[in-house]
């Protein structure tokens, strides 16, 4: 007993000689650190006269010299030096400019409510956000790590705006996400929970892809500490209802890891209720935790922009645009900005508060105006994008909801959910195909997918259909990796019945019609065809006297020749067995061939004799 209380002093004594030590280190610290500012403040002194005031120039430019924009100055003044300075590609009016941009754009997203969204969205878009949009990304930032509780409001904004300006979009997941790994290394969990937090609702409004909600979770639950699980169900409890529906096999594993977490009770007391509590909401359906309310659902899913990042991308957060820089040709990009903004608010989107008396005369001068804008309108709705970037993003939108899910029914359901406009179904079809093609080796959920749809609704069978045929004539393009992907994925479709046999009729099965590529799609098409449904049953429907015109290319009886070609093919392939009928017609043929060669010989013979005959009786 005195042994261990004696252990115990001596433990405490070793404790409180190293907590002695370390205060005597960061005294140190400190005492450098006060030194380099001495030193610091004495350079600055011996480097500038010793004045009351800093000194300032007539014209107040040295207000901007800062990082941060110097001085505060009033907006009214602001507005007053800038209208004093007539050179509008000076830097000094520029660096103006640029102060009352970003006074402006950090006011309107202070502001902006689940109420006032849609007319602040308006409001931001009479400022250049383009050229300011690393301001208005750092703001959204800024605002959001202070007020939590308006996340959805601010995501709902960024939704707004990433549908015309995707680029801003963009740029803020890139920021979130360098933000987010800069919190997860140094365990800071407030940076995390307010970055998460921020993505979830981003996943909401899809204008993050659900992907990165996987990563997220899976890269929080995969060392589960009291911090790391505490942020996952933070975030679940974010976006969980939209996790469920955009991925149910990938948000069912990321709860199937939760309960494991609970069952091993590995973690803080507190932690663990936490996640029963999750549990419970997920029961409940989510119907306290919604993704998205009534009065912020304002963008459809067709004019959406979803952007696909991951956590292991190389990011550039670009923080040069949070800074002032010169820009030779500012007035040329000011017009542009202009003529963008007047297509997205209307001919009198210029109209501020400086012009309400400019107004009234405006609408004093008649209707002429009025008519030549609505005729500009009727000539901007008959232009044409021939750039198809409508044509990218929908491709866009295919691959990546293919590739994010776990299964040809999960894709399917997504893809079903897309309003489609007249024509697309070609595109959707094209695109299954072209995805199959390129993988390495085929894979069964193209097929799958593709037939599907087929067994939904009868006009995804068309454009399959004419798919076959235009691959068929291109066929010698494929590489043959790309080519036995392609054969497969169509014997998939012909065994199901997905579509019909008649689109064999464009097979000409001869040495004349036929290349080394296309003779190595047909033995693939018909291997797998063999292998799917039996060399019987293959070689019965091949038979069926309803079909027998689409096979009279694969199956020629036109010449010997051709007939010839097409038998010693399908034995060398192994399937000698579908050519039964096609050697009996052959057999017959040259038979009845050599019996017409022997009667010709024979009358041949006999019109010679009987000529002889009569040259010996004269």
């Amino acid at each position: 007993m005195i042994k261990s209380d004696h252990r115990r002093h001596r433990d405490r004594g070793e404790r409180d000689r190293d907590r002695g030590e370390r205060d005597r280190d960061r005294g140190k610290r400190d005492r450098d650190r006060g030194e380099r500012d001495r030193d610091r403040d004495e350079r600055d002194i011996n480097r500038a006269p010793v004045t009351n005031k800093r000194p300032r120039t007539d014209d107040g430019e040295d207000n901007f010299m800062t990082k941060t924009g110097g001085a505060y100055i009033p907006p009214a003044k602001l507005k007053m030096m800038q209208a004093q300075i007539t050179d509008k590609s000076s830097a000094q009016y520029q660096r103006i400019a640029w102060e009352a941009l970003k006074k402006s754009i950090h006011g309107l997203i202070n502001k902006v409510t689940a109420a006032n969204i849609i007319e602040i969205s308006e409001e931001l878009f009479q400022e250049n956000i383009v050229r300011g949009r690393g301001l208005l990304v750092r703001s959204l930032m800024q605002a959001q790590s202070s007020s939590l509780m308006f996340t959805h409001v601010y995501a709902a904004l960024v939704a707004i705006v990433n549908t015309k300006f995707p680029q801003i979009g963009e740029l803020l997941m890139k920021r979130l996400i360098a933000q987010f790994r800069r919190g997860f290394r140094r365990n800071n969990k407030t940076i995390c929970l307010a970055c998460v937090r921020f993505l979830a609702h981003l996943v909401n409004q899809q204008v993050a892809h659900e992907i990165i909600a996987l990563e997220l979770v899976t890269l929080l639950l995969e060392k589960p500490t009291d911090d790391s699980v505490e942020v996952a169900v933070g975030f679940l409890k974010e976006c969980g209802q939209k996790l469920i529906k955009l991925s149910p096999k990938g948000s069912q594993a990321v709860f199937d890891r939760l309960r494991t977490i609970l069952n091993e009770a590995s973690i803080d007391l507190r932690v663990l209720y936490m996640i029963e509590v999750m549990f419970a909401i997920r029961k409940d359906g989510f119907k306290d935790h919604p993704s998205v309310i009534s009065d912020l659902d304002l963008i459809q899913e067709d004019d959406q922009f979803t952007h696909m990042l991951t956590l292991e991308d190389d990011v550039d957060q670009e923080e040069h645009l949070n800074i002032f820089r010169f820009d030779p040709d500012y007035e040329e990009n000011e017009q542009k900005y202009q003529e963008i903004k007047k297509e997205l608010l209307g001919e009198g989107s210029n109209a501020g508060e400086d012009d309400e008396d400019d107004d009234d005369e405006e609408e004093e001068e008649g209707g002429g105006d009025d008519e030549e804008d609505g005729e500009k309108n009727e000539e901007k709705q008959l232009i044409l994008d021939n750039t198809e970037t409508n044509l990218v993003s929908l491709r866009r939108t295919i691959y990546l909801t293919i590739q994010s899910s776990l299964d040809f029914e999960e894709c399917a359901h997504k893809l079903l959910k897309i309003q489609w406009k007249p024509g697309q179904e070609t595109e959707l079809c094209n695109m299954i195909m072209d995805c199959c093609a390129q993988q390495r080796t085929y894979e069964k959920f193209y097929g799958l997918l593709a037939q599907r749809f087929c067994m939904i609704d009868r006009k995804y069978v068309e454009p399959n259909q004419t798919i076959f045929k235009e691959q068929y004539d291109t066929i010698h393009r494929l590489e043959t990796n790309k080519l036995r992907n392609v054969a497969k994925f169509f014997a998939h479709l012909l065994h199901t019945d997905a579509i019909s046999w008649e689109v064999l009729s464009s097979i000409k099965l001869n040495e004349d019609d036929t290349t080394s590529s296309s003779r190595i799609f047909i033995k693939i098409l018909f291997q797998e065809l063999a292998e799917y449904m039996g060399l019987t049953k293959l070689n019965n429907r091949l038979k069926d006297s309803t079909l027998q015109p689409y096979f009279e290319g694969i199956f020629p009886r036109d010449s010997p020749r051709n007939t010839r070609f097409s038998i010693n093919f399908f034995t060398s392939i192994g399937l000698g067995g579908l050519t039964d009928d096609l050697r009996n017609h052959l057999k017959a043929v040259t038979a009845a061939n050599q019996k017409a060669a022997t009667n010709q010989r024979v009358r041949k013979t006999s019109s010679s004799s009987s000529s002889s005959s009569s040259s010996d009786d004269d």
